[in-house]
């Protein structure tokens, strides 16, 4: 663990910008035409296979390769929860991760499919994650204080993180309460969810009490993830698409967009929140000079 994880007591993880391989330096000119050494995050293919086949290719940073590899098959649903893992083997060289399992696997008439869709292998993979989505209940005992959003989002907008050292990354946070749990980035958000799924499987962490933090925009993608690891709540700063509101609102799924301090949207799912700030009491002034709005201020 860096010394800037220690500092983030809340967190079981933190991001580590400055971890060997995750970013590199490149000359480059300003707007004025001074020269200037810039930090870039990295891009590295990853072919992941489940036991003998071949799955999927992902452009990723590199970093959680076996969290990343299972959070991606239980979203896919090539993984049930109740598979036990007998290995997971990593080939930096070439660039492979094998996840082994005690069943055997077989998903040959699914990976046709993509080749049969080529033109479409988002659209296949959203029908993979789709195959079990009417079948899952999320925790309608779970309650989400609107005073938690204030906690969050200071510790998550002013923890240590590649999107503040080089920017074009995106973060998931796993949050218990006002309290983030494992905050993981990458170049996609799908990959910074599969992450946490995959860390939450291996780590056997339960989901019911959890809330799903992402800094990008609330899509399907998203909803459907969010629901696959059955968390009952999802917040982003960012705001929604119709479909993903929609999907929400049919698989009960608390769904907040547009947080930032006490100020927040929700579309989805609102009898789990406790309307707990009084009215008027919605600026946001204490994070304006924040490391994030300051980054998002410069992304514009």
């Amino acid at each position: 663990m860096s010394d800037k994880q220690k500092n983030v007591p809340s967190l079981l993880i933190a991001p580590e910008p400055d971890a060997d391989g995750l970013t590199q330096t490149v000359a480059g000119l300003n707007e004025a035409g001074a020269p200037i050494n810039l930090p870039v995050v990295t891009e590295k293919p990853i072919t992941l296979f489940l036991n003998n086949q071949e799955i999927v290719t992902s452009m990723t940073l590199g970093d959680w390769v076996p969290e990343l590899a299972v959070g991606y098959f239980l979203n896919q649903n090539m993984l049930r929860h109740d598979d036990q893992i007998t290995g997971v083997d990593i080939d930096d060289d070439l660039g492979v991760c094998i996840v082994r399992t005690a069943r055997e696997t077989d998903f040959e008439a699914k990976m046709k499919r993509k080749i049969r869709t080529s033109g479409c292998a988002e659209g296949t993979a959203y029908g993979d994650m789709m195959e079990r989505f009417d079948d899952i209940t999320l925790a309608a005992d779970a309650t989400f204080k609107a005073s938690w959003l204030v906690g969050l989002s200071k510790a998550i907008n002013t923890t240590p993180s590649l999107y503040l050292s080089a920017g074009a990354i995106h973060g998931c946070v796993l949050c218990k309460a006002d309290q983030p749990l494992v905050y993981m980035e990458d170049i996609g958000r799908h990959n910074a969810v599969d992450k946490i799924a995959g860390w939450m499987f291996l780590n056997k962490v339960a989901p019911e009490d959890k809330i799903f933090y992402t800094t990008g925009r609330l899509t399907t993608e998203m909803v459907i993830k969010t629901v696959q690891m059955q968390i009952p709540v999802l917040v982003s700063r960012s705001g929604f698409t119709a479909a993903a509101v929609e999907l929400a609102r049919a698989a009960d799924l608390t769904l907040i967009g547009r947080a930032k301090g006490k100020r927040f949207i929700a579309l989805a799912g609102q009898q789990r929140i406790d309307f707990d700030i009084e009215a008027g009491a919605t600026t946001d002034a204490e994070f304006a000079d924040s490391p994030s709005r300051q980054r998002a201020q410069q992304d514009k």
